[in-house]
């Protein structure tokens, strides 16, 4: 909704934060990275978003199937671990820039709680934007 709203004067940018001790099959964010080296994040990720209790080895397998990708690469990417130091880097980062839930939200370097709506965002993005 906002992206629309605001198009190219706003820039999204997605961090990987899972929260291990909530979602047990956490792992499962390494699938994002390999669809996204295939330019397809998107569709995995929102396959794996809408399949938040299916999310074992075989399942993923089927997302990555369902998303088109390659699959002897996405087998090998996985087997490998990848993309498991990148992901550790964003939750790192996470950390350092405060973020303790999610989703975390950032406007000009700081957080936004959206714990209540997304309206006190939307209102810091169009303060940022001089609105």
């Amino acid at each position: 909704m906002l992206l629309k709203h605001f198009g190219d004067r706003l820039r999204f940018v997605y961090r990987h934060f899972p929260l291990v001790e909530v979602h047990p099959h956490a792992s499962w964010r390494r699938g994002r990275r390999g669809g996204g080296a295939q330019h397809k994040f998107w569709q995995m990720h929102d396959l794996l978003f809408e399949n938040q209790l299916h999310l074992k080895a075989n399942n993923l397998r089927q997302y990555a199937l369902r998303a088109e990708l390659d699959l002897d690469r996405y087998d090998y990417e996985m087997k490998e671990h990848l993309y498991l130091q990148r992901v550790h880097e964003h939750i790192d980062g996470g950390v350092k820039s405060g973020v303790r839930s999610t989703p975390a939200f950032f406007v000009n370097g700081g957080v936004e709680d959206v714990s209540f709506g997304l309206e006190r965002l939307e209102k810091a993005v169009e303060a940022a934007l001089g609105k």
